[in-house]
This record gives C-alpha cells, structure tokens and sequence, in this order.
C-alpha cells in the first residue's frame, strides 16, 4: 500500500514538474501561405482585395495563447474586383492620406496581449495600430493544425480614415462609404 501511494506521489510530482518548466512555444507564420482579404461597402455596394502579411508569430503556452505580434504590409493593398483605370484609381486612393496613407505609414500591426481557449476557438485581446494610432481589439481566432483564421470588423474612423463617412459628413447621398471594414485572415504556420 505505501508504495502505490509513493508511486501515486512521485506520478504527480514528475507531471507537475514537467508542466511547471513547460517553454511557452513561438510560431512563426508562413508569410507566403497566409492570406488577407479585405471588404469595404459602400451605400451603392462594395470593393474587395488583398493585402500581404510582412512577418508574424504567436507565442503559445499548452493550449493558451499568450501573445504574437503580426505586421501587415499596407504597401500591398490590391483592389480586387476592379480592373484597368478604375482599379489603379481606388488602390491609389487607399494608399493616400484620404485612406491609409502609406508613404507616412507602411505598415500595420496587431499585437496579441491574450488569447483564451474556449468551446468556439481563442478569444483574442490585442491592440492594433493604423496610421499610427492604437485601438483594442478582440476577435475570434479558430486554429485547426498548423492554420489559424479570424474575421474581423474594424472601424476605419477610429485611424483617423474618415473619407466619406457618414458618421463626420453630410449631404454624402449615395457617396456614403460605411465605417467598417472587414478582414478575413488565413494565417499558415
């Protein structure tokens, strides 16, 4: 009997210490296997595109995301559902100061501060930053193997992207441009 209990004792003392000196783990993202997607409407319809992941990681603990750093590229906005003119005209205006004004700011990031595990995915909380301005952010990630992807609603007005919007002009009729865009993330690693 009093060796069973010393086995039962030394059982868990070997499983809480190898929990306890567990390494969180880094994952890299695949840069080029990963994808965003981007949709903005408008009272008359809608623009579609992509957009390119520059670099991205995640840190996890067991099953626990703890954190992960991901810089989008802004240089890389592509309209999607427009060709020739048109399409050149909308990338360029998005690239502007109008939109996101990527000569003063290239780049994007979402910085991960935690991500929950439930029944649904992760619940992440994080910050994002756009033209230089940092808002928080939560959002729903599902991972599945060694890909992980998230839909997100952002409000363009709080990055100070206020062309056309409703919510800071008047008399915009059918110019109107809604304040929320949306991103589709499909992230390799």
């Amino acid at each position: 009997m009093k060796t069973n209990i010393f086995k039962g004792i030394g059982a868990s003392v070997l499983i809480l210490t190898t929990v306890a000196f567990t390494k969180p783990m880094e994952k890299e993202m695949t840069v080029k296997e990963s994808t965003i997607t981007w949709k903005g409407k408008k009272i008359t319809g809608s623009h579609y595109g992509s957009i390119n992941l520059k670099e991205g990681s995640m840190t996890l603990d067991g099953e626990q995301i703890v954190s992960g750093k991901f810089v989008i590229d802004m240089t890389s906005i592509v309209v999607e559902d427009l060709k020739g003119d048109s399409k050149g005209k909308l990338e360029g205006h998005l690239k502007s100061d109008d939109f996101f004004g990527i000569e003063n700011h290239p780049t994007s990031t979402l910085i991960i501060k935690s991500g929950n595990k439930t029944a649904e995915g992760y619940y992440i909380n994080g910050d994002i930053t756009i033209k230089g301005i940092t808002e928080p952010i939560s959002f729903l990630l599902k991972m599945d193997g060694n890909t992980a992807t998230a839909s997100l609603k952002i409000d363009r007005t709080k990055f100070n992207v206020r062309y056309g919007s409703g919510s800071f002009f008047d008399n915009l009729g059918d110019n109107t441009i809604y304040d929320d865009f949306e991103l589709d993330v499909t992230l390799k690693f």
